[in-house]
């Protein structure tokens, strides 16, 4: 039975749902899997020491998630040509001595948005979030044929860095730094920041903004119901879950490990059992 040891660097990762849904996927497939959480925050060490450490503890691979995501990159050997060019690394393959990072969650949200809002306009979208998960989040919407696509963030020197990133690989009239007032003439709206996470209460954006013709993501999971999207359901917008997005992601970062093609369906019914116990235990 071939048997691998991976990881999630993170902070404040007690609550993900990673560990299991790898575990449960392998258990499927007749793998030996263990799947550990190395929180920065319980450890108390820079990202740097943790990654060597895990490399010498023998580790076959890290998926590394907030705030790690672009912080990691001067830590690694190679980086794939989609981790290159998104600037950020959720997932780390150990082969041959060396780190090798790349990013499943372009892939991840793409089919998420997909498979979740199927017929949902992408020609005018908002994104709020410049960091690790809002480049893979970008360049997936460009990919899937965002005419324009506004980039909001707290810092605007990250913004305007992704959008020149955006720009050299997609052309240079279909990303700007905006305004969240942008909201209100886009097709669309993800959110993509730690906002509204469990340890990061709130809501992103004012919800006046809001309105029935929107359709808005989140890619934040723990709680599914984020305020955002709790307030832009009840404003009439369809919405859309990060449940699915970190599922995906998932799905081909276990393909990364493993070399073994895991079954999507299959995990997003095991994250969908998940969910249930952690509701029932609430």
């Amino acid at each position: 039975m071939a048997s691998y040891l991976i990881g999630l660097i993170g902070s404040g990762i007690g609550p993900s749902a990673s560990p299991a849904l790898h575990e449960r996927e392998a258990d499927q497939l007749g793998l030996r899997y263990v799947y550990r959480r190395l929180d920065l925050d319980v450890l108390r060490r820079p990202v740097a020491d943790v990654l060597a450490a895990a490399r010498l503890a023998g580790f076959d691979g890290l998926n590394v998630t907030y705030p790690a995501k672009q912080e990691v990159l001067p830590q690694l050997d190679e980086l794939s040509p989609e981790a290159a060019a998104l600037g950020a690394v959720n997932t780390v393959v150990f082969q041959h001595g060396r780190a090798i990072g790349h990013n499943t969650d372009a892939v991840g949200f793409a089919q998420s948005l997909t498979r979740g809002l199927p017929d949902a306009s992408t020609k005018d979208v908002v994104l709020l979030g410049a960091g690790g998960a809002g480049a893979a989040v970008a360049h997936a919407l460009l990919s899937l044929g965002t005419a324009r696509l506004t980039i909001h963030d707290v810092d605007g020197v990250r913004s305007a860095r992704l959008v020149d990133a955006l720009r050299q690989r997609f052309g240079a009239d279909r990303a700007e730094v905006g305004g969240v007032d942008a909201v209100r003439q886009a097709d669309g709206l993800v959110h993509a920041t730690p906002t509204g996470m469990a340890a990061h209460p709130g809501l992103p954006l004012p919800t006046e903004l809001l309105r029935p013709e929107l359709w808005v993501a989140d890619i934040v999971y723990r709680p599914l119901e984020t305020e955002l999207l709790a307030a832009a359901r009840a404003r009439g917008c369809r919405v859309l879950h990060g449940g699915g997005m970190v599922v995906l992601q998932a799905a081909e970062s276990f393909r990364l490990f493993t070399g073994v093609s895991p079954d999507p369906e299959r995990m997003l019914r095991h994250f969908d059992a998940l969910e249930g116990k952690a509701a029932r235990a609430a």
